[in-house]
């Protein structure tokens, strides 16, 4: 076993119980290096079962003929292939929008307890570092390419982050291994490979550890962020309790404990709690975190984020996605109430106890509403959604039932919600935040 394949073995180890390996096979030189390494490692270890996919993004007429040569590179070392062709949409960034498409591709075929290996390796590390550097990025972007990270329902592992392109040519060169050149990564207009072509050979010129150094800061700045996201946990579990509508389903925060932090812990702790929903605001976009918590105690106010919206309401903060950005749609009509009725784009209401007699049908708010409450004669529906506190975001979607033309209840709100003498109660099950995401 040569030093190469003693050390990617080693990298490898935690993960020998794993059901499949599965290499991410572009056919360049380094997935190549990477394929043809852990192949022959197969041939003298106990490994998990070995898979190669390759994704063919159609961007270039001289991509055509690379799903053929990866075919015949896996035939001779025994490695079954998946291809995967996709369609990238235009984008501001062609670049991104195909590498979104591939980890897309690549997050779907990740099942629980599988693998999904690429091959970048350490000068990848310091391009990285350097280019998110010259964006402004924050500790999290500046500490670069993780090892590993969750995919799909399994993990993504990059074993080769510790070695060096001329660790992988040389090898390459030694085994008379054949790949494929991407022709856009000599286009010096993409940053990356300007940074590649241009500014990192002028760097290891001058300092040849560059990269070694540039790659030693990036896991420097990851075991940092470790500390953040430590002090972020601890920040959010004080606001993580007393949600007085735990019905709806939604996630969020009570603002008074993220109010006592200082502006730095705020933004660490909501970049932590963010970052499972979505997109992080840049820079730039953080006011509008700070017009949401200042704002007045009578108003409304909401930031707009990439992939949803914070709301506060309640002495708390919201996150809605998905769904529950969309208009409802109504009214529904309830032909069988002994069965739960489902609300298009709004989750499904149900009776507790015998339903009262029709004709019924769900209906959502249109303004000056009145209703016949038990005991207190008649109410406007403004009223008794104040009374109950309800976050402003839910007042239209909060399914209204009706016998007739009568109002008769209000889905999950004790009082109104129900008919005191027969004994039933009007149920709502939203649909949660991740429900209503495509």
């Amino acid at each position: 076993m040569n030093a190469l394949s003693a050390k990617l073995l080693h990298s490898l180890r935690p993960w020998l119980d794993a059901k499949v390996w599965r290499v991410a096979f572009s056919g360049g030189l380094d997935s190549t290096v990477l394929l043809h390494l852990l192949a022959h490692l197969a041939q003298q270890q106990a490994l998990p079962k070995l898979m190669a996919v390759h994704v063919h993004h159609g961007l270039q007429e001289a991509a055509d003929a690379w799903p053929d040569h990866c075919q015949a590179i896996c035939d001779a070392l025994g490695v079954p292939l998946q291809v995967i062709r996709l369609q990238v949409q235009a984008a501001a960034s062609l670049e991104q929008a195909a590498r979104e498409a591939r980890y897309g591709a690549f997050a779907a075929l990740t099942a629980a307890h599988e693998l999904l290996l690429t091959a970048q390796h350490r000068e990848d590390q310091a391009e990285t570092l350097l280019f998110r550097l010259l964006r402004g990025a924050g500790v999290r972007g500046l500490s670069a390419m993780p090892a590993c990270r969750p995919m799909g329902g399994g993990q993504l592992l990059r074993p080769l982050l510790g070695v060096s392109r001329q660790e992988l040519e040389r090898y390459a060169a030694e085994q008379g291994l054949s790949w494929v050149e991407d022709p856009s990564n000599a286009d010096r207009q993409y940053s990356r490979n300007y940074l590649r072509h241009q500014v990192m050979p002028l760097l290891q010129a001058r300092w040849p550890q560059a990269a070694t150094s540039m790659s030693r800061s990036a896991a420097h700045l990851r075991e940092a962020q470790g500390l953040l996201d430590e002090l972020a946990v601890q920040d959010l579990a004080a606001a993580e309790g007393g949600d007085c509508f735990p019905w709806l389903g939604l996630p969020s925060l009570a603002l008074a404990p993220l109010q006592a932090l200082s502006p730095a812990r705020q933004r660490n702790a909501l970049s932590h709690w963010l970052g499972g929903f979505g997109r992080l605001p840049d820079t730039d976009h953080w006011h509008g975190w700070e017009n949401l918590r200042d704002a007045g105690a009578d108003g409304r106010p909401l930031w707009r984020l990439a992939d949803g919206e914070l709301h506060r309401a309640c002495g708390r903060i919201w996150w809605l996605s998905g769904a529950w950005l969309q208009p409802v749609q109504g009214p529904v009509e309830w032909l069988d109430p002994t069965r739960p009725l489902r609300l298009p784009g709004n989750g499904e209401v149900f009776f507790s106890a015998r339903a009262p007699q029709g004709p019924l049908h769900i209906g959502y708010r249109q303004g000056g509403e009145i209703m016949q409450v038990a005991g207190r004669g008649h109410r406007d529906l403004k009223r008794l959604l104040n009374e109950a506190g309800l976050p402003g975001f839910v007042r239209g979607r909060l399914p209204l039932l009706y016998q007739g033309q009568r109002l008769l209840a209000l889905a999950n709100l004790p009082g109104p919600g129900a008919e005191p003498l027969t004994g039933w109660q009007l149920h709502w099950r939203p649909l949660t935040s991740d429900q209503g995401l495509s």
